[in-house]
């Protein structure tokens, strides 16, 4: 017993140190070719990565909320006040609030839940500037790697939340609006806010998507654009209403 004790020790003290000996990992994988070896121990990696993901999340007790938006917006400018608002209006609506763990408007998020007394998670990507976990957070997870962080932010989510921001924020916006276009996610809500900042995006896709027939017309209104907290919640709980009797994924 006491040698099975030890092996069972020491197997998780090694699992323990692959896991937190990924800073860096990802920039290494997407360096380039690699001997077999290496990218052997790249997917060891991303597989312990999704791991963690699994276990740190999958106990949340009521639906979710994903929110994204910018890192560079301070307390006070009109864009984390509105993700305040909305985070704590999420929370008192029963919503757990899922956001990047970092500042500005994950913070934003993040502090509007707590206020409120509801449930403030992160999903935080280790950067060498700019990312570090706000002090809102009743759990959080860092991660190494970008798409496993995107998975986990999508795939305990009920809806998502798309607020101000710049390169990332884009990217997470049109990595849901395509797995719902898509059909990987079927009927799964988003809501823009901010009308004013995304009005130019819109544009663009009107004047230069849709006129070239790249997307449908329909495919617009995938994305529901307010400025309004109370409409953003109702929107979103039709939304989670309505699938709630559908399988994640499916009609």
């Amino acid at each position: 017993m006491a040698m099975e004790n030890m092996k069972t020790s020491t197997a998780k003290a090694s699992l323990a140190g692959l896991l937190t000996d990924l800073s860096g990992s990802e920039q290494q994988f997407l360096s380039g070719k690699r001997e077999r070896g290496a990218d052997l121990e790249s997917a060891v990696r991303i597989f312990l990565e999704f791991l963690r993901g699994y276990e740190f999340f999958g106990d949340i007790d009521r639906p979710c909320v994903t929110v994204f938006g910018s890192a560079r917006f301070a307390p006070g400018h009109r864009y984390y006040e509105m993700a305040r608002e909305l985070g704590n209006a999420l929370a008192k609506a029963g919503f757990a609030v899922m956001t990047g763990g970092g500042p500005g408007i994950m913070e934003a998020a993040n502090r509007g839940a707590r206020e409120a007394g509801g449930l403030s998670l992160g999903c935080n990507i280790i950067l060498p500037r700019e990312q570090s976990a706000n002090p809102y957070l009743d759990r959080f997870i860092e991660m190494d790697y970008f798409f496993v962080r995107k998975v986990m932010l999508v795939k305990y989510s009920h809806a998502f939340v798309v607020m101000p921001g710049g390169f990332g924020t884009l990217d997470e916006a049109f990595e849901v609006l395509t797995l719902i276009q898509c059909h990987k996610l079927t009927g799964f809500p988003i809501v823009a806010m901010g009308s004013e900042f995304w009005s130019h995006m819109r544009n663009f896709v009107r004047g230069a998507l849709v006129n070239e027939k790249t997307i449908s017309p329909e495919d617009l209104d995938l994305l529901h654009v307010t400025d309004s907290t109370n409409d953003a919640i109702r929107y979103i709980h039709e939304g989670v209403v309505r699938i709630a009797s559908s399988p994640r994924g499916t009609d």
